[in-house]
């Protein structure tokens, strides 16, 4: 069997997919994309697939190894990404010519179910309460939210309670036995992180997401230390030696994304230096159904996972949403806030090829904003 074809499809709202074809016909899928750098990502997957036509596409590892070192040049959100996508649908190959799910190759379920939550508002959240308590109705035991827009480099008074009024509203809807995770997005200075975490302290967050910008992760410890809130960051660390920093620093919860930190291959991989460490997996995805699909086979068979993150219904999902690319729904059927694990052989999901291409006829062009402070400069988005 021997990889013949590899095709990428731009689809709203914001995804690329891509599709692997072998010359006995089976077809495996994955989701390589940068948000809002999809073309670039685009061009890096044509370019590394010189590597894999013509080769067996069940030399996984193999493939994993000259795709991120066969240049003199490595890494980055670009190139990972798109070796992310490329070794997903390489792993979709390999349960489908295998008869097993990618759980089942990766050493079998350590769980039946897996706990997922759900987004509520957008940066700017209004009616939280509601919000909240719909997801409740709905049966998810866990949601997030941003902690704030545009923040100023030390944060205000004013800017500070607007937090804690945030989390304070989310609890009391939540009450004590359902979760609220806090993402601070980058926005903050690691002075204004120290003192928001110390007066959210008391409302319990399941974790605050990265609470500085990850290039200032030599800043983690001290935070670490400042709180007892549990830390989390990684959707923009791509490699098990960018993750070892902030596992030394202590945070508590790693959030490598299935579609940028090299894919099913790496992100396992992540999630065992991580146990070394103590530290829990939650992946980050508020992407597509394959992305979910990946996160969710690395989560059955993952001790330490937490918990996953998915995109129905999120703010980003205006002309697609999850179910929009996918043949059957039942894999992303979520009951009591948990995902259950399925047999179905290679990622678990039957992708609507049709509505693939005609998607990509149109593609799109997202971009994430770009904000401002009230002086003109620029601010974290």
């Amino acid at each position: 069997m021997k990889i013949a074809r590899i095709e990428t499809f731009l689809v709203p709202p914001r995804w690329l997919f891509c599709r692997i074809e072998t010359d006995d016909g089976v077809v495996g899928w994955g989701e390589p994309v940068v948000e809002g750098r999809a073309e670039v990502v685009r061009a890096a997957v044509d370019v590394l697939a010189e590597h894999l036509i013509g080769e067996d596409p069940l030399r996984i590892q193999d493939h994993w190894q000259v795709l991120t070192k066969g240049g003199f040049y490595r890494g980055g959100p670009v190139l990972s990404s798109a070796v992310a996508g490329l070794d997903q649908a390489l792993w979709d190959i390999a349960g489908k010519t295998y008869g097993a799910p990618v759980h089942a190759l990766l050493g079998g379920p350590v769980r039946e179910r897996v706990r997922v939550y759900a987004w509520v508002g957008g940066d700017e959240p209004t009616e939280l309460a509601e919000q909240i308590a719909a997801q409740v109705e709905a049966g998810f035991t866990a949601v997030k939210m941003n902690g704030a827009g545009a923040t100023s480099p030390i944060a205000t008074a004013a800017e500070t309670a607007a937090v804690v009024a945030r989390v304070a509203a989310a609890r009391d809807v939540l009450g004590p036995d359902r979760d609220v995770a806090v993402d601070f997005h980058g926005r903050f200075t690691a002075a204004s992180a120290r003192r928001v975490l110390t007066e959210i302290e008391p409302l319990h967050p399941l974790f605050v997401e990265e609470p500085v910008l990850p290039e200032q992760g030599h800043l983690l410890a001290g935070l670490v230390a400042a709180s007892s809130v549990p830390l989390a960051t990684g959707e923009r660390l791509y490699s098990r030696g960018e993750f070892l920093p902030a596992l030394t620093a202590g945070v508590a919860v790693v959030q490598p994304d299935l579609s940028h930190a090299g894919g099913i291959s790496e992100v396992h991989r992540i999630a065992s230096l991580a146990d070394t460490y103590g530290a829990q997996l939650a992946p980050h995805c508020p992407l597509g159904p394959i992305a979910l699909a990946a996160s969710l086979q690395v989560a059955f068979a993952t001790p330490n996972f937490l918990i996953q993150e998915q995109s129905r219904g999120i703010h980003y999902n205006k002309d697609a949403d999850l179910l929009s690319y996918v043949a059957d729904p039942e894999p992303f059927r979520f009951v009591d806030g948990h995902a259950h694990r399925g047999d179905t052989p290679g990622l678990g999901i039957t992708v609507d090829e049709a509505a693939v291409r005609a998607a990509d006829r149109s593609g799109h062009a997202w971009r994430n904003p770009v904000w401002r402070h009230a002086d003109g400069s620029f601010a974290e988005w």
